[in-house]
């Protein structure tokens, strides 16, 4: 089912976030270590949760922030800004585990800022809408360009701008 089809959580947030952010992370152009937003959320991860076994790799394409032991999937975000991105993430978790066989899994997204939990559950709507935002990020990883991209209101904060804009 994913064997030729390696697509990452990050890619499907990307996606959401920016086609042309997806497009240079999936050509190996990667700008995240530049930003401190990025680094803001990896001090927050690594303070949050601290008895829990983090970042579990899974076929080397999907990375879980952490699993408890009832089959539940936990990734934890700095804010809720880009809610879209960080719901079809967790989505595509649990729908990727499901194609390797694992039922049952109940996935959760923290806010640990403002100290919120969310319930995520798969349903067909959503795996058919996977399915189509995983043929869409292959078509994007394939282009040979970027795609063109309206400048928006985040744009500003992306570790990308300079690369994108100037």
């Amino acid at each position: 089912m994913f064997e030729d089809t390696r697509v990452t959580g990050t890619e499907v947030n990307y996606y959401f976030v920016c086609t042309k952010k997806l497009w240079f992370f999936a050509h190996g152009i990667q700008m995240e270590q530049t930003s401190d937003r990025v680094y803001m959320g990896k001090l927050m991860h690594e303070d949050s949760f601290s008895r829990e076994d983090k970042e579990i790799l899974i076929d080397g394409t999907i990375k879980l922030d952490f699993i408890k032991k009832s089959l539940e999937i936990h990734e934890s975000k700095l804010s809720n800004s880009m809610q879209e991105a960080t719901l079809y993430q967790i989505l595509y978790y649990l729908y990727y585990l499901k194609g390797k066989g694992v039922k049952d899994v109940k996935g959760y997204v923290h806010f640990p800022k403002s100290k919120r939990k969310e319930e995520v559950q798969l349903t067909e709507e959503y795996e058919q809408q996977l399915q189509e935002v995983i043929q869409r990020i292959l078509e994007i990883k394939n282009s040979s360009k970027p795609p063109v991209v309206e400048e928006k209101k985040i744009c500003k904060k992306c570790s990308y701008y300079n690369l994108c804009f100037c």
